[in-house]
């Protein structure tokens, strides 16, 4: 085989056909029989696109050319050139018309064929590879054509721009590329090219290839390169790229990569063939300027309140990174240069200026000599003119480079100085220059930052004394200034660097004293600066300089750079005698604690040395060596420091310490530290409780607790423990623990002043609250054994802070600081649960003294229950309960027993009704309210139950069974609905204003809910509470019954309003009302109109009115109809003596019967009931079996709307239920499919096509909705437009074209579609379904663009009303500003028609 042979491809092509006889020695007659074959095959294939594509790219085997004429003419790519331009010519004969206009036609269809497969992708915005392939073959193919003078380029492009309104920018490339139509020409000659070739230019540089497209990227640059070449060698088209710079200057602080792209593309490399070097300086100087002069909005004086925010640190990378290319081939000097003419002759934005010179300065090492220099012409200028805008300027620039720093700047006050701070100074040849200075200053006072006022107060230009009240007038008036902006002058360091600001004093300081003892060690004298701040700034010396110098430390046996400057300090007598003593008393007390800290052996566990100090520790105790106590309490501190290293200086109350209550366990060493310290706090109580009751011992407690409350670190471990002993291991803890751990809390509670508060996590409260509360709600009451450690906890903690009170003060409001309220509490809610004894009131005769309580307590710990009752008449502990603080309010009380565990309670069945019945009728009622009660009214008593209900944990609440009836386990729920229904009884006289009572409470609970996702589980959770204590309660009382004129009517005002207004919002997509709730409120209605003078009249009429008011009722009734009929008929006929049942009631069953007979053939008689009832029914019977849902479109040709019109409201009321069956599959994306549903829905579009009724369900601004609309919740909807757009998105095109004659159709979907553009911006659509026919969110947001625009393409242009396009533009404003287009292009608005405003 040949090399030629093995070079081409297995295809053979009609080149490759013609390049295997290259073989044979050509001969005239050869050559003359082929091309007489070759014009015979063309007569017979005349597709000319097809000849096109013969021509292959240049064979590898004829890379390097043809030696001679011969071969040259053989190169098959040559004569398929030539046949195919001889082909082209006969063509042009035989049609009358030129070689170029057939040329030109061919390859636009060739350019369709190739780039068709681009336009069905239209986020893609360049060639595929294979796309390219063949453009390049086509390219080359042009190009022999070009060479024989048969295709016309111009007439190529105008062709091209007729057919394209917005050219492809890669195809213009490689137009220029192959030299057919070079980018000089199109940039000249096209006037059109500034309305497309930005945008071209945008999209190419916003969208990004495909990783695995190496060769689409560097394409990509190709053709931005190359494009902005031409252009800035075009300069007279300079306005192109001037619209890419501002767009650029808009994006700049997002970062994308396609400002990252364009940026790139403006590289120094583009000085080449096609742009000299003095056109690119004049581009870049061009753009310099726009960028300088874009959006001069700030005003100077907002410059020097802002500048702070525009260093380069915080400036957007892509502006800094825009400066660098654009100033890399000009010098510093040019470029300060040109920067000075445009501040000159232009209004700046003084952000882009700043944030340039920051550039400048950080990026070229040699900007700072022309920046000083440039300054100084500048002030030089300023003060010969007087010019004030070179003055600010010249501060601006100067405030902007020391903001970088000092090594890129001098500092402000450095510059300042030089510039104004002596006799030559710019301001110091006139007064006139003197006066000019002090009032730009002081014209700069309101919006000067602070440290700049310092610098020049601390740093003042030069003043002739003659003149010095005029300098006087300006520092009063700058510290005014910094007096308003709470800043002080003596806070300012010694060393300030503005670039500073915001620094703390304290940091301020210590950087003095580092920069001090630096150049004092460099120099050996005391710097000039610290000298004269002994004098002049003497406060911020002593205040600030002198305490941060002279910090307390070990100091080390040979003396440092830090102790000679002190030294050096106190000979100049600059430190005071008694300051300076203080500081070694320090030094010698830190060097004592490092050696006993070093006298402990390092190889001597922590732990163990902790165990001996708390063994001595106990042994001084008993012995009652109160002094040694201390000293020993101090080295366990030592020692604890050792184990739990913190920072001594760290502030304790600073921040709140983090309880996490679901934490691992803590570490075996603090664990093991943790206990070791309770353990030795309960046994040292003990000891000491022996010999003397609380009242009479020392203040070993306060102070073992403070000494634990000062390290951070060891209090959260102990916190966490004392968490995880009460809450998890209650029932292991031995009397002595107890009774240990109640007196510590009292000791917690005793130091709550210096304790810090405790946050919990996860947080059970939103505020951070006080340590022994935090650790009181750790102490449950919920079971049996609980509920008895708490109370001997609780007594144990009383009784020991009843007798430290005692030895303190009698006084109450002294006793009260040890006890702690949460455990007061939980006495008062435990003592009379669990001694019945304890509920009867105090008879008069209480104790006085708690100490012999106490010694009960700590030597016979079996008797607690005897001690229990005999605080309880404590004329203390009774006392106690006159404090608000101490009071336990009717709501705390339901808060404690809800949580109560049924089956684990301490109270059987029956006792737990007594006592709650004593508690709620005998203990709160009538308590006055100020004191936690109900003040005697039985319907605050409701409220407080029902309150407490709906506050009900979510964990407590049975999401699946609304059924609250008592059983063995769970809750104490059903107990306090017993309660409520105990409250109904009583309230025998006024049942109904009860009802509407409940009703209003619900109703201003579920009110004040938002629309966050949160409060929306709040607003379920809350109608859940209160559906079942609806439930528990007869449902008559919700139903009012009114008498006018001797006559008693129904009144179901109050709970339609209820139903509609919060059931409604907690309903899903597809669902109604629970069966019981549903069943409950039927027979309500039944015993309320039983009630009235005539009940199946006032039944009647009221079901009838609840059609249109209520129709979530009405559907749900109709849905669970099967299982209430019998229950609701048996009712009836109790209530009326065998009384057939109501009419309404009666066609709820005939309307079931009817929907289910429902067959192929002739219409059947529809009953005579409301059209939701009979679609409902429909709805309900297509749930069913298979055999229903085969007949549907039967069902549907019975029910023909043209033919009546009340079938008509019945299919649209049907469609919009089947509609939420379709939302609420679209909303589960675990749903297998929504095939049925969806199904339904069309076949109704089908035949309610032709009817502008349909749209009305989905608009939510109607004055007068469809009531069947009302049976969704305001997020379905809200939703409800895009399952409308999703079920349209899967119409036949013949359905759309029917659509559009309808009148409205338009309106309706654009406005769906904007809706669903809203909806996709707030993040509410909803999640992609399993289902593979399903897409993503943002597919059918494309897919329903299109959709809409193809809508408008078609509309006829009366379509909409003016109005209607008025409000559609209005909407397209932000929302779809190429809809907002398309409407005014495609829709005349002269030719709207007016008649059509009414839809």
């Amino acid at each position: 085989m040949s090399l030629k042979a093995s070079c081409g491809s297995q295809r053979r092509s009609l080149c490759s056909l013609l390049a295997g006889r290259e073989i044979k020695k050509p001969k005239l007659e050869d050559g003359q029989r082929l091309q007489e074959a070759a014009v015979q095959l063309l007569d017979q294939h005349q597709n000319l696109c097809s000849l096109f594509q013969e021509q292959e790219n240049p064979d590898p085997c004829h890379m390097f050319g043809s030696q001679n004429q011969a071969a040259s003419e053989s190169n098959p790519r040559h004569v398929s050139g030539q046949l195919l331009g001889r082909e082209l010519r006969r063509q042009a004969d035989r049609q009358g018309i030129s070689v170029g206009a057939v040329s030109v036609k061919t390859m636009l269809d060739r350019l369709k064929e190739i780039t068709g497969r681009q336009e069905e992708d239209r986020q893609r915005e360049m060639f595929t590879s294979s796309q390219r392939v063949q453009l390049q073959v086509l390219l080359e193919s042009s190009k022999q054509l070009l060479s024989q003078g048969v295709l016309c380029p111009k007439l190529l492009w105008v062709e091209y721009r007729r057919d394209q309104k917005l050219p492809n920018l890669e195809l213009v490339y490689f137009l220029h590329l192959y030299n057919i139509l070079t980018l000089d020409y199109i940039v000249e000659s096209d006037e059109g090219i500034g309305s497309w070739l930005p945008g071209q230019l945008k999209a190419l540089c916003c969208w990004t290839p495909p990783q695995e497209e190496e060769e689409t990227k560097q394409v990509q640059q190709k053709v931005l390169s190359t494009t902005v070449g031409v252009l800035v060698a075009a300069e007279r088209k300079i306005s192109v790229l001037d619209e890419l710079l501002l767009w650029l200057l808009d994006i700049e602080e997002e970062r994308g990569e396609g400002a990252e792209r364009w940026i790139q593309t403006l590289d120094a490399s583009l000085c080449g063939a096609s742009v000299s070097p003095e056109a690119l300086q004049r581009f870049f100087t061009h753009c310099l300027t726009q960028i300088f002069t874009c959006n001069p909005r700030l005003t100077v004086s907002d410059a020097v309140t802002l500048q702070n925010e525009w260093t380069i640190a915080k400036a957007s990378r892509c502006l800094t990174s825009l400066y660098c290319k654009l100033t890399v081939i000009f010098s510093v000097e040019q470029l300060l240069h040109h920067l000075q003419q445009v501040l000159e002759t232009h209004e700046v934005n003084w952000k882009h200026v700043l944030v340039f010179v920051s550039t400048l300065l950080v990026y070229d090492q040699l900007a700072q000599s022309s920046l000083r220099e440039l300054l100084s012409r500048l002030l030089s200028s300023a003060f010969e003119g007087y010019d004030l805008e070179k003055l600010i300027t010249a501060f601006l620039l100067a405030r902007q480079g020391a903001l970088e720093g000092a090594g890129v700047f001098p500092s402000y006050s450095h510059w300042f100085k030089m510039s104004f701070g002596g006799r030559s100074g710019f301001h110091a040849g006139s007064k006139k220059s003197l006066v000019f200075l002090l009032k730009f200053l002081s014209d700069l006072v309101p919006f000067e930052p602070p440290q700049y006022l310092k610098v020049h107060i601390l740093h003042p230009p030069y003043v002739p004394p003659k003149h010095r009240s005029l300098l006087m007038e300006y520092v009063t008036l700058a510290k005014t200034r910094l007096a308003d902006l709470k800043e002080s002058v003596e806070d300012m360091g010694l060393y300030e660097e503005v670039s500073a600001a915001g620094a703390s004093v304290q940091s301020q300081a210590a950087h003095d004293v580092e920069k001090a003892v630096c150049l004092f060690e460099s120099t050996g004298k005391i710097s000039a600066t610290v000298m004269e701040a002994s004098i002049f700034r003497r406060p911020y010396f002593l205040t600030r300089f002198l305490p941060a110098l002279l910090k307390p430390r070990a100091l080390p046996l040979k003396p440092d750079a830090q102790m000679n400057f002190i030294e050096a300090l106190k000979k100049a007598e600059k430190i005071p005698v008694a300051q300076f003593s203080q500081y070694v008393e320090s030094c010698q007390k830190r060097r004592q604690q490092n050696e006993s800290a070093e006298r402990l052996d390092p190889r001597e566990d922590p732990l163990d040395v902790l165990k001996v100090q708390l063994q001595e520790f106990t042994e001084l105790l008993s012995g009652g060596h109160d002094g040694e106590t201390s000293a020993q309490l101090s080295r366990i501190s030592h020692s604890l420091s050792v184990i739990f290293p913190g920072s001594p200086d760290e502030p304790i109350r600073a921040v709140a310490v983090t309880l996490n209550t679901d934490t691992p366990p803590l570490p075996d060493l603090h664990l093991k530290v943790v206990n070791l310290i309770l353990q030795n706090f309960c046994q040292s109580l003990l000891i000491t409780s022996r010999g003397s009751p609380p009242n009479k011992q020392s203040l070993w407690g306060s102070r073992f607790v403070c000494l634990l409350l000062d390290n951070r670190q060891l209090l959260s471990s102990l916190i966490h423990r004392l968490w995880n002993l009460f809450h998890h291991q209650a029932a292991s803890l031995s009397s002595a623990h107890i009774l240990g751990l109640a007196a510590f809390m009292v000791h917690l509670q005793a130091s709550s002043a210096v304790s810090p508060l405790v946050q919990l996590a996860p947080p059970g409260r939103p505020q951070p609250v006080p340590l022994v509360e935090a650790l009181s709600s750790a102490v449950l009451s919920s079971t049996r054994t609980n509920m008895l450690f708490s109370v001997r906890l609780a007594v144990a903690a009383v009784c020991y802070g009843l007798c430290r009170g005692d030895s303190v003060s009698p006084l109450q409001q002294l006793q009260q600081d040890f006890i702690p309220c949460s455990l007061y509490k939980k006495l008062l809610y435990l003592i009379p649960r669990l001694f019945p004894a304890a509920r009867r009131r105090p008879d008069g005769q209480q104790e006085d003294s708690p100490t012999l309580r106490w010694s009960c307590i700590a030597h016979d710990g079996t008797n607690w229950t005897k001690t229990v009752m005999h605080l309880w008449r404590h004329a203390a502990f009774q006392q106690l309960q006159q404090l608000h603080q101490y009071q336990l309010c009717l709501s705390e009380w339901l808060h404690d027993e809800l949580r109560v565990q049924r089956n684990e309670d301490v109270l059987s069945d029956t006792q737990r009704q007594e006592y709650q019945q004593w508690a709620c009728w005998e203990l709160y009622l009538p308590r006055p309210e100020e004191q936690g009660g109900c003040g005697g009214d039985s319907r605050k008593l409701c409220a407080h139950l029902l309150t407490a209900i709906l506050e009900q944990s979510p964990r407590d609440l049975n999401l699946e069974n609304l059924d609250c009836s008592p059983g063995s386990s769970g809750t104490c729920l059903p107990d306090l609905l017993s309660r409520l229904q105990v409250v109904y009884e009583a309230e025998r006289s006024d049942r109904a204003d009860l009802g509407n009572f409940l009703l209003q409470l619900v109703s201003q609970r579920c009110s004040s809910s938002s629309g966050s996702f949160s409060s929306k589980l709040g607003l379920q959770r809350t109608v859940l509470a209160w559906n079942r204590v609806l439930l528990a309660l007869p449902a008559g009382i919700f139903f009012n019954i009114k008498t006018e004129g001797g006559r008693r009517s129904l009144d179901c005002s109050q709970l339609v309003e209820h139903i509609n207004q919060h059931q409604r919002k907690v309903c899903p997509a597809a669902t109604v009302l629970p069966c019981a709730l549903t069943a409950h409120l039927l027979k309500g209605l039944l015993y309320a109109a039983g009630r009235c003078g005539h009940p199946a009249g006032e039944l009647n009429q009221a079901w009838s009115q609840m059609s249109t008011t209520c129709p979530l009722l009405v559907v749900s009734a109709v849905r669970w109809w099967q299982q209430l009929s019998p229950v609701l008929v048996s009712l009836w006929t109790r209530l009326r003596d065998a009384e057939p049942l109501p009419e309404q009631l009666q066609l709820l069953s005939a309307c079931r019967r009817w929907a289910h007979s429902l067959s192929p053939g002739p219409v059947v008689q529809m009953p005579p009931a409301a059209v939701l009832v009979r679609a409902a029914s429909l709805h309900e019977a297509f749930r069913g079996g298979e055999e229903h849902q085969q007949n549907f479109r039967a069902v549907l040709d019975s029910l023909d709307p043209e033919r009546e019109a009340e079938h008509q409201q019945v299919l649209v009321s049907l469609l919009f239920l089947y509609m939420k069956d379709f939302l609420s599959e679209l909303l589960d994306p675990q749903a297998k499919s929504s095939e049925k549903s969806k199904s339904f829905c069309s076949e109704l579009l089908a035949v309610l096509v032709n009817s502008a009724d349909w749209l009305l369900l989905f608009r939510s601004n109607e004055p007068e909705p469809n009531p069947v609309t009302l049976t969704a919740s305001d997020d379905c909807s809200r939703l409800m437009p895009w399952a409308v757009c999703s079920l349209l998105l899967q119409q036949s095109a013949e359905f759309h074209q029917r659509a559009l004659c309808c009148p409205g159709f338009l309106h309706s979907a654009l406005l769906w579609y904007l809706s669903v553009v809203q909806l996709f911006l707030d993040g509410d659509t909803p999640p992609s379904s399993a289902s593979q026919q399903k897409v993503e969110p943002a597919q059918i947001m494309d897919r329903t663009k299109q959709f809409a625009l193809s809508l408008i393409w078609q509309a006829p242009p009366a379509a909409l009303s003016s109005s209607q396009l008025r409000q559609l533009q209005s909407c397209c404003a932000d929302l779809d500003p190429e809809l907002a287009a398309a409407l005014s292009v495609h829709l005349d608005p002269h030719s709207l028609s007016p008649e059509m405003d009414f839809l």
